[in-house]
């Protein structure tokens, strides 16, 4: 193994790491900025008014984008035991 290819191998698995991340992350995001904003309107101070739409909004990404994340995961993990199975390890 040269630097070259640790260097492709790193940057590869970073960038599924993002993209497995990224749905989840970004509904995350609104999801708490809708939240806060409510909060604000409405002068709510309720922990349990930030943390529980977030959960949910969360689990119905997982339900909605988990069929496409195992799908990446798995192509992911095939290409890099290929990989590793060329270099006769």
């Amino acid at each position: 193994m040269d630097v070259d290819y640790i260097l492709y191998l790193g940057r590869h698995t970073l960038e599924t790491a993002l993209l497995l991340a990224g749905p989840i992350l970004v509904v995350c995001m609104v999801t708490g900025l809708v939240v806060s904003l409510f909060q604000t309107v409405t002068s709510l101070r309720d922990m349990t008014l930030t943390m529980v739409p977030k959960l949910l909004a969360v689990a119905v990404t997982g339900l909605m984008f988990g069929n496409w994340m195992i799908q990446v995961l798995i192509k992911f993990t095939h290409e890099i035991f290929n990989q590793i199975r060329s270099y006769g390890y």
